[in-house]
C-alpha cells in the first residue's frame, strides 16, 4: 500500500513549501479567470487545500486523513476511538456542483458537508453505509438535525453473517413530500463493493440542493418551502450564509468499527454564481 507524505495527524520535514506552493494553485484556479469551469480539489497525492476542524466539536477531534492509493481515506483517531472528525476545503463555495467518487466500507457513518462552517454546521448529503442509513439525501448537520429522506437503507447477510446485498424500507412518518427516488430504484443505481459517483447542485439562499448518485437523480431540497418541526429557515441561513467549506465526515461515537475506512476520489467543483459565470 502507497501512502502519501502528507496525512494529518503526522507530516515530514521540508514539505511545508511545498504544501504552500499547491494551496496557492487551488487558490489561483479559482481566482484567475476560470469561473463556471471546473477544478479539481484533490491532487491525487497530498492533502493541499483542506484542513481538519481546527478545533475539537465534542467528540469531533478532526479524524485521521491520509492519502492511500491515490485517493482520500477518513476514519476514527485513532481508529476505534469515538473520536471523529470534518476534512474541509480551504476553499469556500456558494452557488456550485460538486461531482465526487466515494466508497465507504459498510459500517460506517459518513457524509459530504455544503457550506460548512468551520465549527461543522452544515447542509449534509449522508452517506450513511449502515443498516438503518441513508445515502443522497440531506441532513441538517448541527442545524437541528432535519431531513427529507424516505427510507432507509439495510444490510442482507449470508449464514455466516456477511454482507451479500442491499434493501431498503421506507421511514414512518415520511419527510415532507418533495422529488426523492425511491428505494428499488437507488438500490438499481448503487454499485455494490464499488466506487460510486456523488453529483450535488445547491444554489440560492435559502438553499435549492440537487443529488444524483450515478447519474440517477435521488432528492430535490428546497430549503425555501421546507417544513419539519425541527427546522427553523432563518436560523439556518444565519448560521450558514450563502457560502462555506466543502467538508467531509467521519462521524464521532460508535458509529465508525474500527478499521474501516470512508474513501473519496476525484474530487471536482464549479461555481454556479451568476456573477461567476
Amino acid at each position: 500500500m502507497r501512502v502519501s507524505v502528507h496525512a494529518f495527524g503526522w507530516s515530514l520535514p521540508g514539505r511545508a513549501l511545498v504544501m504552500a506552493l499547491l494551496v496557492a494553485g487551488l487558490l489561483g484556479c479559482a481566482s484567475s479567470g476560470r469561473r463556471g469551469e471546473w477544478i479539481s480539489l484533490f491532487d491525487g497525492e497530498t492533502l493541499a487545500g483542506w484542513h481538519r476542524n481546527p478545533e475539537p466539536i465534542g467528540p469531533d477531534h478532526g479524524g485521521l486523513w491520509r492519502v492511500e492509493n491515490g485517493v482520500i481515506t477518513g476514519e476514527q483517531d485513532p481508529p476505534g476511538s469515538g473520536h471523529g472528525g470534518i476534512l474541509l476545503s480551504d476553499l469556500k463555495f456558494g452557488d456550485f456542483e460538486l461531482t465526487i467518487d466515494a466508497k465507504p466500507d459498510w459500517g460506517v457513518c459518513s457524509g459530504i458537508f455544503l457550506r460548512c462552517t468551520e465549527r461543522g454546521q452544515a447542509f449534509q448529503v449522508l452517506v450513511d453505509y449502515h443498516d438503518k442509513g441513508n445515502i443522497g439525501h440531506i441532513h441538517g448537520e448541527r442545524l437541528g438535525s432535519f431531513n427529507n429522506w424516505p427510507f432507509n437503507i439495510y444490510g442482507v447477510y449470508d449464514a455466516d453473517e456477511k454482507l451479500v446485498g442491499l434493501t431498503a424500507q421506507l421511514v414512518d412518518p415520511p419527510p415532507p413530500e418533495a422529488y426523492t427516488i425511491s428505494g428499488a430504484d437507488w438500490l438499481k443505481a448503487w454499485k455494490f463493493n464499488d466506487w460510486n459517483s456523488i453529483r450535488v447542485r445547491i444554489v440560492g439562499t435559502p438553499a435549492r440542493i440537487t443529488t444524483w448518485l450515478n447519474g440517477a437523480k435521488v432528492s430535490e431540497f428546497d430549503a425555501a418551502t421546507y417544513v419539519q418541526s425541527r427546522y427553523d429557515r432563518e436560523k439556518v441561513i444565519g448560521v450558514l450564509g450563502d457560502s462555506g467549506s466543502i467538508g467531509l465526515q467521519v462521524h464521532s461515537g460508535p458509529h465508525w468499527p474500527e478499521g474501516l475506512k470512508c474513501r473519496w476520489k476525484n474530487i471536482r467543483v464549479r461555481s454556479l454564481r451568476k456573477a461567476d459565470l
